[in-house]
């Protein structure tokens, strides 16, 4: 039987543009299905949004701070961000980035057709007004905000998604922020920093439960010293009006905010898919895939979040590549246990791997090193020495477990540990890395000779 097309991509986020433009670097015949832009969540309303934001609430932080580095003559009570401008900057960043992923797309050959897709039967795929047939499919339509159903919203009120709050064109005086992982936490710093006022609301016992519990408690501090209010083991109740209830420390208690943003989650987006009819299997919300990516559906993958596995760009983007080479005899299987995960903040904090925690309960037998950015010399010259590389070993191998960073640029230094997780080094390859000085980077060969007691630059 002949197939319109080899591959047929269902979605065009990071997992999906990269699947297609893998397949058709490989020769195949790809149709992308689109129904909104092409980058998905991660470059119109997640990753790339809110770090140009992030970018300004630095940027003004640091000219509100300009005296504590010598510069003189700034008139602070003049300084203000410009939302209208801000949101224009957003949505330049964006446009450039969307138009970027369509110029690649059409450079590889990849027809795109813009529509919503939904599956006729395991071979074929109903786009808009067409009907596309193709060899194989891999799903990759993302997720979508989770709104809980054990919250109830009462009355008129102003609750936000995260997509609605990266388009506020002006800080609200107070938001409550349901949820204290990434986005909530991300969201929170922007806001604060922005000058409104921020409480955020988590029913688990600590923010960014990613995050070792040590490393994330500084990320905590920081964010209640610049004037946040954390509650963490709340369980909100509901929100009515402009007030949000929830239960804390054996209490009730409420809220009053101009603004909520429910950031608790997302889930898998399958909606209207008609996968059933393809015959796929789902683990819950999520379409089920094997350790190859596969469904049940020999010629159906998955790949991103819809699959319900990490859900982080990078992770989809690598996924989607690995589909393809199983698609075509590969064997490619994504270690989950080692995809880093990063915290816009400041400092930032970024993190890969176990905890202290899971690894003792695991492995029983660890060695924990740390290493504080108050003794790095480039964290001292940046003027912002909170933070620290926390390094969990196995005890009996040397093998890295885990790692851990809060500080200055930490975002970019995760990148070493992946690559060294994955090669399978151990921490004396680690330590026998020169790494350049002065430089945060350099925290991390002191933080694995910490754990065999023997750090250089602090005791």
């Amino acid at each position: 039987m002949g197939f319109d097309y080899d591959i047929t991509v269902l979605g065009g986020g990071p997992g999906g543009y990269v699947a297609a433009i893998r397949a058709a670097q490989e020769g195949k015949k790809v149709c992308l299905i689109e129904r909104a832009n092409v980058g998905g969540v991660c470059l119109n309303e997640g990753c790339i949004p809110t770090k140009t934001l992030l970018k300004s609430a630095g940027v003004y932080r640091d000219i509100l701070h300009s005296a504590d580095f010598g510069v003189e003559g700034v008139n602070l009570s003049g300084v203000k961000v410009s939302m209208p401008k801000l949101q224009q900057r957003r949505k330049t960043v964006i446009d450039r980035l969307v138009g970027g992923v369509k110029g690649l797309l059409k450079a590889n050959k990849v027809t795109v057709v813009e529509a919503s897709a939904r599956f006729t039967d395991a071979h074929t795929v109903a786009a808009g007004d067409k009907s596309i047939t193709s060899e194989y499919f891999i799903v990759a339509t993302g997720s979508n905000v989770l709104i809980p159903p054990f919250i109830a919203l009462e009355g008129k009120n102003n609750v936000l998604t995260s997509k609605e709050a990266l388009l506020l064109e002006e800080i609200p005086k107070t938001t409550v922020i349901i949820g204290g992982g990434v986005i909530g936490i991300e969201f929170a710093y922007l806001l604060n920093t922005l000058g409104g006022k921020v409480i955020v609301i988590e029913l688990m016992d600590n923010i960014l439960p990613m995050v070792d519990e040590e490393v994330s408690s500084i990320a905590r501090k920081r964010l209640e010293k610049d004037g946040v209010t954390i509650r963490t083991g709340a369980r909100v109740k509901k929100v009515s009006d402009n007030n949000v209830f929830y239960e804390y420390d054996g209490t009730e208690h409420s809220a009053s905010a101009d603004a909520v943003i429910m950031a608790v989650g997302r889930v898998p987006n399958t909606e209207g898919l008609d996968a059933e009819k393809a015959g796929v299997e789902f683990n819950k919300n999520a379409i089920a895939v094997d350790e190859l990516l596969r469904t049940n559906i020999k010629n159906i993958y998955a790949v991103g979040d819809v699959n319900g596995k990490v859900m982080l760009a990078h992770t989809a983007s690598h996924e989607g590549i690995a589909a393809v080479e199983n698609i075509y005899g590969g064997s490619v299987k994504v270690d989950y246990n080692k995809i880093p995960s990063c915290i816009y903040i400041e400092p930032e904090v970024s993190c890969i791997g176990m905890t202290e925690k899971q690894a003792r309960e695991r492995y029983g037998d660890v060695k924990v090193g740390k290493f504080p950015m108050a003794a790095n010399g480039k964290s001292l010259t940046a003027g912002d020495t909170d933070g620290m590389v926390k390094v969990v070993v196995d005890g009996r191998l040397g093998e890295i477990l885990g790692v851990h960073i809060c500080g200055n640029h930490v975002t970019e230094m995760i990148s070493e540990i992946s690559l060294a997780m994955n090669l399978e080094a151990t921490i004396d390859e680690i330590i026998a890395t020169i790494h350049p000085h002065p430089t945060v980077s350099e925290s991390i060969p002191e933080a694995f000779m910490a754990s065999y007691g023997k750090a250089i630059h602090f005791k």
